[in-house]
C-alpha cells in the first residue's frame, strides 16, 4: 500500500516566485540539467509532487516551486514523487551511463570493435536506441569511440619502442587492419607519423617563442601544421617546460625573424580577442575534444557559454564533465576559447591557466563588443 502523504506545507518566505527565478537551480530546472540531478529535487505546490532537476513532465510556475535537498526532504513537507522521473530511485540517466560504461570496457577490451548489435543486446536495448543514448552519454558514437580505443593502443604500443620493425608490428597489435589506415590516421590522432610518434617526436621541428602580454609571459609554438601551443603564466621556464612535457624528444627551435611576427600576431590577437586570427592551427586531440574545441570557436566573442550548453551543442547533452576535461585539455588558448565557458549559474570556474586571466579575456572581450555596438549606433 502506497504511503499516505499529508497535504505540501506552504511555500516558505524563502520559496517566492521571484527567489525561485533567480535561484540557479530554478535555471537548471528549466534546462531539464541531468547534470544537476541527484543535487537536489524541486516540488510542485499545486499538484503535491516532486521531481528530478531533468524531468520532462510539464514545466511549473516558478511561484509554485520549491527546492529540497533530498528525496526525503521533499516527503516530509508532505510531497509525493513524480510517476514519471521517479527521483527516489535510480535515475534513467544513471541506468543509461552503467550500461554506456560496461559497452566501453567491452570496446577497450576487444581486440576488434564488436558490432553495435551486439553491444545493445548486452545493454537490453534496441540498436538505434543504445546508439542514441551511447553518444549522448559519451558524445561520440560507439564507432568513434572503438577508433579512439585503437588509436590510443597505437600510441602505447609505439611508445614501448623497439626496432624498426615494431611500426609495423604495433600498427596491427593496436586493430589496424592495414599500415595505409594507420598512416591516414596519424596527423589526427598522433600529430606526426607512426615512426616520428615512436621516436618521441624526434623528427617534428616545432619553432617556439617566449614572449610578453597583458596576462603574462606566452609562449607560442608551431609544428609544420600550424600553432600546436599557445601557453600563458608567470614563468618563462616554466612554459617551456610544459612545452617539453608535450614535445619530449621533439626538435625544439627558437623563433627566426619571421616567427617572431607570428608571435606578435598572436599576442596582439590575446589583447583584442574580438579580432579573427589568421593563422593555422595543429590542433590535436580526441575526436570528442575537437567537436567541444569546435563548439567552443563558435561561441562569438563577449558571450559566455555554460559547460552543459557546449554539451548540448555538441549532441551530448549528459557530458558536462568530459566537456569540462576537454577544456582543461586545451593548449591553444584565447584561439580555442575556452575562457568563454562557465558555471550554469553564470559564475567563472577553473581555468587551466588561472581564473583571473579569464576573468580579464572576458573583461577585454566585453569592453571589444560594447565598443563595436557603440561604433555601430553612431553610424
Amino acid at each position: 500500500m502506497r504511503p499516505l502523504h499529508r497535504k505540501p506545507k506552504p511555500l516558505s518566505s524563502g520559496q517566492t516566485a521571484a527567489t525561485a527565478e533567480h535561484d540557479p537551480r530554478w535555471r537548471a530546472i528549466l534546462a531539464r540539467d541531468a547534470a544537476a540531478d541527484g543535487r537536489f529535487v524541486y516540488s510542485v505546490r499545486t499538484t503535491g509532487v516532486y521531481c528530478r532537476p531533468s524531468c520532462g513532465s510539464r514545466r511549473a510556475l516558478p511561484e509554485n516551486v520549491g527546492f529540497h535537498a533530498t528525496p526525503a526532504e521533499a516527503e516530509c513537507a508532505g510531497f509525493r514523487a513524480c510517476l514519471r522521473c521517479q527521483p527516489h530511485g535510480t535515475s534513467l540517466a544513471q541506468r543509461h551511463a552503467a550500461a554506456v560504461t560496461k559497452a566501453c570496457r567491452l570496446i577497450e577490451r576487444a581486440e576488434s570493435p564488436p558490432p553495435l548489435e551486439a553491444l545493445a543486446r548486452h545493454a537490453g536495448l534496441s540498436a538505434w536506441h543504445f546508439h542514441r543514448v551511447f553518444k549522448a552519454v559519451t558524445g561520440v558514437t560507439p564507432r568513434a569511440y572503438a577508433a579512439a580505443q585503437r588509436d590510443r593502443r597505437l600510441r602505447e604500443a609505439l611508445q614501448r619502442g623497439g626496432g624498426a620493425g615494431r611500426v609495423t608490428d604495433a600498427i596491427y597489435e593496436a586493430g589496424f587492419n592495414s599500415s595505409a589506415r594507420a598512416y591516414g590516421a596519424a596527423p589526427g590522432a598522433l600529430g606526426m607519423t607512426p615512426s616520428a610518434y615512436r621516436a618521441g617526436g624526434n623528427r617534428a621541428r616545432i619553432r617556439f617563442a617566449v614572449g610578453v602580454c597583458s596576462l603574462g609571459a606566452i609562449l607560442v609554438a608551431s609544428s609544420e601544421r600550424g600553432l600546436c601551443a599557445i601557453l600563458l603564466g608567470e614563468d618563462p621556464d616554466a612554459l617551456l617546460r610544459e612545452l617539453q612535457d608535450r614535445f619530449p624528444r621533439a626538435d625544439l627551435l627558437p623563433g627566426d625573424a619571421a616567427f617572431n611576427r607570428t608571435v606578435a600576431t598572436v599576442v596582439g590577437f590575446v589583447e583584442t580577442p574580438g579580432r579573427d586570427l589568421d593563422l593555422p592551427l595543429d590542433v590535436r586531440g580526441t575526436a570528442f575534444q575537437q567537436r567541444v574545441w569546435q563548439a567552443l570557436r563558435e561561441v562569438p566573442p563577449g558571450r559566455t557559454a555554460s559547460y552543459a550548453e557546449i554539451a548540448r551543442r555538441i549532441g551530448a547533452p549528459r557530458s558536462v564533465r568530459a566537456v569540462a576535461g576537454a577544456c582543461a585539455a586545451n593548449a591553444l588558448a584565447v584561439a580555442i576559447p575556452c575562457h568563454r565557458v562557465v558555471r550554469t549559474d553564470g559564475g567563472l570556474s577553473g581555468y587551466r591557466w588561472g581564473v583571473e586571466r579569464k576573468r580579464a579575456l572576458l573583461a577585454l572581450e566585453s569592453a571589444g563588443a560594447s565598443a563595436a555596438g557603440d561604433g555601430r549606433s553612431s553610424r
